[in-house]
C-alpha cells in the first residue's frame, strides 16, 4: 500500500540530493548479525563529517529530508528489511557498529529478538535530533545519556512484551501520538 510513498518520496530525494535516493547503511540485527537497513535519503553528502549522530539542526539535512523524517517517511522501505526476515514491525532499533558492540551482560539480550522499525525506545526519543540540537557535545550525550536509556527501555520490553503492546506502538508511531 506504501510503494508509492516510497516511489515518489525516492525521485524526490535522488533530486535533491543530486544521488541515489535510497539510503543503505549496515547495522547490527538479530544474533549480533550484520545487515543493510534500507531508508530514503535525507541528507546530502559531506566530506569531513563523520558521525552517525544526527541533529535536527544538521546542514546536511534537505528540505524535504526534514519532511520526510519528520513524518518517518524515510523508514518506510524499511518494510523491506521486515519482508527479507531481517527486521520485525516492533522491537529495538538496530544499531549501527560501534553501539550493539558495547552491549555488554544481560543487555545482548536485545540481540535475540529482530530490531523493529518501532518501539517503546523510538517513541520516547521520537524528537532525537532536537534533543541533540539542544546539547553542548551531542555526540557524549547521545553515548551517555540517550543511548543506554534505550538500552533500558528495550530491555524492559523484552521482559514486558505483549501483542497488546505492541499493535499500539504502532498505532503511536502511526497517528504520531
Amino acid at each position: 500500500m506504501t510503494w508509492w510513498v516510497m516511489l515518489l518520496a525516492w525521485i524526490v530525494a535522488s533530486l535533491e540530493t543530486g544521488s541515489n535516493g535510497l539510503f543503505v547503511q549496515k547495522r547490527i540485527g538479530y544474533r549480533g548479525r550484520v545487515f543493510n537497513v534500507f531508508k530514503i535519503k535525507t541528507m546530502r553528502s559531506h566530506s569531513g563529517k563523520e558521525t552517525t549522530v544526527t541533529t535536527s539542526n544538521d546542514r546536511r539535512i534537505t528540505k524535504s529530508g526534514a519532511f520526510f523524517r519528520k513524518t518517518k517517511i524515510d523508514e518506510l522501505p524499511q518494510l523491506f528489511n521486515v519482508l527479507f526476515g531481517q527486521m520485525s514491525f516492533v522491537g529495538p532499533r538496530p544499531d549501527v557498529e560501534g553501539f550493539a558492540d558495547r552491549l555488554e551482560g544481560e543487555e545482548r539480550e536485545i540481540l535475540s529478538v529482530r530490531p523493529g522499525i518501532t518501539g517503546p525506545a523510538s517513541l520516547k526519543y521520537r524528537n532525537e535530533e532536537e534533543i541533540l540540537a539542544a546539547q553542548k557535545d551531542p555526540e557524549r550525550y547521545n553515548k551517555e545519556v540517550i543511548w543506554p536509556d534505550k538500552v533500558k527501555i528495550n530491555l524492559a520490553y523484552l521482559k514486558a512484551w505483549s501483542l497488546k503492546r505492541d499493535i499500539g506502538y504502532i498505532i503511536q508511531t502511526i497517528t504520531g501520538r
